[in-house]
């Protein structure tokens, strides 16, 4: 920058020329920088005196390798089973391909019990995906089941104000409805800073989040009963009165039990999974190392043969419960 600013110095030039023309080139150059760095993966944000004056961080939608690594967890573990069982059906063939050659003592590496162990892990796979599948839709249906009842208990409440219920009743009712939105009925006490103690004690509270589909179920059966509770709660509206409330917290209770049968059924498909795939002894990752180690006394360490096999990787993922 100073050998430009040089270059553009001249005798006849005065000192306030000269000085006009350094500052403008600095703020050029400064501006040019500026959208150099919004434009790329950088951000900067402006702070209180206090704090630096800029600060050059992360933008909060770039995902780290980290983020990336736990959304993809699931799939390469899915993928890990996947590839072991394919490669398992590899091993498979290069034994079939070694023709009468291949006839070990052992009755679980003969050819037929192979192939029939292949036959069901590739089906506890299969049992696995519907599972899975199923668990998915149940999530789903609950959670669009669920979607309005906040909203729909804000309306109760309002109508329960209307019909001229009693204090007491609308704060037992509104206390309720806190519970269902999530939010407390009054504000977090902040610990007294004003005390003559060494150490602050903070206050003791209870969490106000409660928001579990089982607490959700639970908040608002309480809610229906306290509405029942009150005489003058008597809505013309369909979607506000008590039978359709209670019809309501009936089809919520079904929709949150499928998901709950739905986990179990997942979770035993994985434990038959992993049983076919992993279990010591007697899984496929165990039989295809010892058919290994048959291939290599029947052939030799050094021969085509064991080299076909011994090139074929198996590996142990993350095991889900």
């Amino acid at each position: 920058m100073q050998t430009i600013i040089n270059q553009q110095h001249s005798p006849n030039l005065t000192q306030q020329t000269r000085s006009f023309m350094q500052n403008t080139i600095v703020k050029k150059l400064a501006s040019h920088v500026l959208k150099i760095i919004q434009n790329n993966v950088l951000r900067i944000r402006c702070y209180p005196i206090s704090a630096p004056f800029f600060q050059i961080i992360r933008p909060q939608n770039v995902k780290t390798s980290a983020t990336k690594k736990r959304n993809t967890m699931a799939s390469t573990t899915e993928t890990g089973h996947a590839k072991n069982v394919a490669t398992f059906e590899d091993l498979i063939s290069f034994c079939t391909g070694y023709g009468a050659t291949y006839n070990p003592s052992r009755a679980a590496l003969k050819l037929p019990a192979l192939n029939t162990q292949y036959t069901t892990a590739n089906a506890a796979m299969q049992a696995v995906k519907v599972a899975k599948t199923n668990y998915n839709n149940a999530t789903n249906t609950r959670e669009i089941a669920f979607k309005e009842l906040r909203p729909l208990a804000t309306k109760i409440i309002s109508a329960l104000a209307a019909c001229g219920a009693t204090e007491q009743t609308l704060a037992d009712a509104k206390t309720t409805n806190f519970k269902i939105q999530g939010r407390r009925a009054k504000a977090k006490e902040k610990p007294n800073t004003n005390t003559t103690d060494t150490q602050v004690q903070p206050a003791k509270t209870i969490s106000a989040s409660q928001q579990s589909y089982d607490n959700l179920v639970d908040h608002f059966a309480q809610l229906i009963a306290t509405l029942t509770a009150e005489p003058k709660y008597t809505p013309n509206e369909n979607e506000l009165k008590i039978a359709t409330l209670n019809t309501l917290l009936t089809d919520l209770k079904a929709k949150n039990t499928a998901v709950i049968n739905t986990i179990t059924t997942l979770s035993n498909t994985r434990i038959a999974r992993n049983k076919a795939l992993y279990a010591e002894g007697t899984g496929i990752l165990s039989i295809a190392q010892d058919v290994k180690q048959y291939v290599k006394s029947l052939f030799g360490s050094s021969s085509p043969q064991y080299k076909q096999v011994s090139t074929l990787k198996f590996s142990k993922p993350r095991i889900e419960a």
